[in-house]
């Protein structure tokens, strides 16, 4: 059985824009397109439906930065090509899109030690190695040294690929990849506790 977006968004309990964001993300297995539709398996979204929330007390923190994405899009900047998170990047450039520049409190963020990074509220990627950082204009942030632990190219299974040289880092990533993790911001970066019920 096939759904349109707008039932495939209905299912899921979001709004339409949202769920398009999975689909331009490229990160939704098994699509067909009838004319200017999208249709997505029903067991797709019943994939999505059940993903669990991650187990975030299991990090040594009291609560973690969150970067929240779009679909990736190209940009004119020196140091990278793209902004945002699309499942076709190669890590390069999803690191190079994914470290900055990002408002958010830089000490917090590195407090936490990991930053899961989210589509629509699933975690498509995890940056780790966020000790240093540097301030640009308007409070924005980016780090430079940052890793990427690693990222998702299908969110239905999902597909992990864990890509950092630490294995503790690997590890973080496995946990958290493909999982829901929702969270709420007026910006890019939002902060979730590591001891709420809903991160349980």
């Amino acid at each position: 059985m096939l759904l349109t977006t707008g039932q495939a968004a209905e299912e899921l309990g979001c709004a339409v824009t949202t769920y398009r964001r999975l689909i331009s993300a490229g990160l939704l297995p098994g699509l067909s397109r009838r004319g200017v539709r999208v249709m997505t398996p029903l067991w797709v979204v019943r994939a999505l439906q059940e993903r669990a929330h991650p187990t975030l007390n299991r990090l040594d923190v009291k609560e973690v930065a969150v970067l929240r994405v779009d679909a990736a899009r190209q940009v004119e900047d020196t140091d990278r090509r793209w902004v945002g998170y699309a499942s076709s990047l190669g890590p390069d450039d999803l690191l190079k899109g994914l470290r900055g520049w990002w408002r958010c409190d830089a000490v917090s963020v590195a407090a936490g030690g990991v930053l899961p990074v989210t589509v629509s509220g699933y975690v498509v990627a995890v940056l780790t190695g966020l000790e240093t950082w540097e301030k640009g204009e308007g409070g924005r942030h980016a780090f430079p040294n940052a890793v990427l632990a690693g990222y998702v190219t299908d969110l239905a299974t999902p597909v992990k690929h864990l890509t950092a040289p630490r294995r503790t880092d690997r590890s973080i990533a496995d946990l958290l990849l493909g999982t829901r993790l929702p969270s709420h911001s007026g910006g890019a970066i939002a902060y979730v506790s590591t001891h709420s019920s809903s991160a349980n």
